[in-house]
């Protein structure tokens, strides 16, 4: 969790190369865990569009520009998500628009780059391109909501400038030169500005196993009031704790939130500080020893005893 970067606001010219660039992108990446899913770079202009409801890439409140470039973007009826007003994009955290399951991917300094794309249960799905940071390894999977962070937005790959590059196809992998995200249809040509409207509830679009990571589960956990709930986690597999700090309130908005985790006769491990949804994840290995572990949210927080010693 980082504050997000500030970066100069480019010109036109500048966008331009950043759409010459995109160019690079290829139909199939190099990673044979993923090539078997990716279909041809075709487009389609009403036929056999996603059916399923997506929200902006972005978090409650965003604003950001949905540019369709007309010509000489790969593929045709892709979006760049450029920086718009003083809010730079460069660094923004990227969320799944709709639920399914998500697939990493890392292609260097090639083609997408670091890159995300997810199947949705009707069997249509969506990349996410030029990441800066994945919250999983490249060839790992995740299970997603609509909301669920999957990434930063950055350069990698085939750019020459910060932008998440996104894609909406339908099952044949067919793109949809017409996208909706959050009920706005961006079309060939069109530049337009739309406000995120993803993780506007007020439940955290995190949980304690999407933020600790595959092989944890939660063993223990406790209350702060009303204002969150600490976690403590385990993995079998190689002897280490994590404890994660998830707020209830203020969801999207930086404020004091706090875990740690202090195994016995070791020293203390903690993350603190002002995060927008949760602090953690503070992982340590401890097999067969007790641990210490809480959070706090505010000015509200939890200690527990030595305990858990298995």
């Amino acid at each position: 969790m980082t504050a997000n970067s500030l970066f100069p606001r480019r010109s036109a010219r500048q966008w331009a190369l950043a759409a010459l660039a995109a160019l690079a992108l290829v139909a199939a990446p190099a990673s044979a865990a993923t090539a078997a899913a990716l279909s041809p770079l075709s487009t389609s202009d009403g036929a056999g569009v996603l059916a399923t409801a997506h929200k902006s890439p972005f978090s409650c409140g965003k604003t950001f520009y949905a540019n369709n470039w007309s010509g000489g973007h790969s593929p045709n009826g892709s979006i760049d998500w450029q920086t718009y007003g003083s809010d730079a994009i460069n660094g923004e955290t990227v969320r799944a628009t709709a639920g399914g399951t998500a697939t990493f991917d890392d292609e260097g300094g090639t083609s997408y780059g670091k890159w995300v794309q997810i199947v949705h249960g009707d069997g249509t799905r969506t990349r996410y391109a030029h990441l800066a940071t994945m919250v999983r390894n490249p060839g790992q999977t995740m299970s997603v909501s609509q909301g669920t962070v999957i990434g930063t937005v950055g350069s990698t790959g085939g750019s020459s400038a910060p932008h998440l590059h996104y894609e909406q196809r339908n099952s044949s992998g067919v793109v949809d030169t017409s996208p909706t995200v959050d009920g706005v249809t961006v079309s060939v040509g069109q530049k337009k500005a739309v406000t995120s409207t993803n993780g506007c509830g007020s439940s955290n679009p995190y949980t304690p196993v999407e933020v600790c990571g595959s092989g944890f589960v939660v063993i223990d956990q406790a209350a702060l009031g009303s204002v969150g709930r600490t976690y403590l986690l385990y993995n079998s597999g190689t002897g280490s704790n994590c404890v994660v700090t998830l707020k209830s309130t203020n969801l999207g908005t930086p404020s004091a939130v706090a875990a740690f985790l202090e195994p016995q006769g070791a020293s203390r491990t903690t993350d603190s500080g002002n995060f927008a949804y949760y602090a953690g994840p503070v992982k340590r290995s401890a097999p067969g020893t007790c641990v210490k572990w809480g959070g706090s949210v505010g000015s509200t927080s939890y200690t527990s005893p030595f305990e858990h010693c298995g």
